[in-house]
């Protein structure tokens, strides 16, 4: 209990900030009038000391940090620590953004954002994994940085060359709807000097573009292949907590999936691609790698792990699984199954807790209904006591 307490509390505080999120782009899209919304006027508490510009000013800016918050939501939902100190800064901003517009539609967005700020900040120990890029991420996006700065430090430089170029911002507007390949056409350059620049501008901007997103999405891209051919991803695996690792799958195997879809979470570690594959279509958790690998059962997260289960039609095999799955986590339970009787025994001493013989299981239950089902509860309080069941 104490631990679905706690996934519980990181669910709230995932729940929480979306609803502040959502919420804080609504309020600002409302406040400057895109929605054709009839805001009332500025009567909040600090309406004597905020001007109509600021008030406009704190809508357009709340809209922006809802759609920050949206992002920092994503990176919650997978466990990310960027997402939580994303988080703790903008809940904060949002609520003094929403004190600030003084509108009636602003009210709730600041009682939401002052509720999440305490959970997330409970919840610190859920939201753990790093999200670091790979070199060839960070020199893209220092690609874009270093695009960015020079075409709007030359822009500005060379602003007596464009018509309508006269601050910074004006010059960082014209590097960005020209990187971008938006184009608006509202800023020209009047000169062929500054007509040479802007075509260095466009060529040094959509390249850094291009390249920055073939690199950062190819991540996502892999994830779904990765999803279609029967795999999780690093960061997939690294969410599951408290769920039954079930090494190896066989005709044994499916029954207790059955069982254990509506009762707790799992993942099955196969080596079966195409059977891996199945699984996936359906819902299942799967990492298609071989059971009694080490490696495998780390990623599979066998620390966090609330039971083991081996259930295939090899005993030998589940033995190895067995065994490396003691070796990792000494006190999990493991729950296995013998093909053969005469392997019990064996599977205890590689690591199993309880070992159950379907074989001997059936022959018992077939005998009680040859006998017309007379003693079957009888056959039930032997099997408990029986050396091929113990726990």
């Amino acid at each position: 209990m104490e631990v679905n307490r706690e996934r519980l509390g990181a669910r709230l505080a995932v729940a929480l900030t979306f609803a502040a999120a959502t919420l804080s782009v609504v309020t600002g899209v409302a406040g400057f009038g895109i929605l054709g919304l009839d805001v009332p006027s500025v009567d909040g508490p600090l309406a004597a000391y905020v001007p109509p510009f600021v008030q406009q000013a704190a809508a357009f800016t709340g809209a922006f940090t809802g759609f920050l918050l949206l992002a920092s939501v994503y990176a919650l939902r997978n466990g990310l620590r960027i997402g939580w100190y994303t988080a703790v800064l903008l809940l904060p901003l949002s609520a003094a953004q929403g004190l600030l517009q003084s509108s009636p539609l602003a009210y709730p967005l600041v009682v939401l954002s002052i509720l999440a700020l305490p959970v997330v900040l409970l919840n610190r120990r859920h939201f753990e994994e790093s999200a670091e890029l790979s070199t060839t991420q960070q020199a893209a996006l220092a690609a874009i940085a270093l695009a960015q700065l020079y075409g709007t430090v030359g822009t500005y430089a060379l602003r007596d060359e464009f018509g309508t170029v006269d601050t910074v911002v004006d010059a960082f507007y014209f590097t960005l709807v020209t990187a971008s390949t938006v184009g608006y056409g509202d800023v020209t350059p009047a000169s062929q000097a500054g007509k040479l620049f802007a075509m260095s501008v466009l060529l040094t901007g959509t390249a850094s573009f291009a390249v920055a997103l073939g690199t950062l999405l190819t991540p996502a891209i892999e994830a779904r292949f990765a999803r279609t051919l029967g795999r999780m991803t690093d960061t997939q695996l690294s969410l599951l907590e408290d769920h039954v690792l079930v090494l190896g799958y066989g005709e044994l195997t499916e029954p207790i999936l059955e069982e254990l879809r509506d009762e707790a979470e799992y993942l099955v570690v196969t080596r079966d691609s195409a059977r891996a594959q199945e699984l996936t279509e359906r819902g299942d958790h799967v990492l298609t790698a071989d059971p009694s690998d080490d490696e495998p059962q780390k990623r599979a997260r066998i620390e966090e792990a609330r039971a083991v289960v081996a259930a295939t039609n090899d005993d030998a095999q589940d033995a190895l699984a067995i065994l490396t799955a003691r070796q990792l986590n000494p006190d999990v339970p493991i729950v296995a199954a013998a093909t053969q009787r005469g392997n019990v025994q064996k599977l205890k001493r590689a690591g199993a807790n309880t070992v159950i013989s379907p074989a001997a299981l059936g022959g018992h239950l077939l005998a009680a209904s040859a006998l017309g089902g007379q003693g079957i509860e009888d056959v039930a309080e032997r099997l408990l006591h029986d050396r091929s069941i113990e726990r």
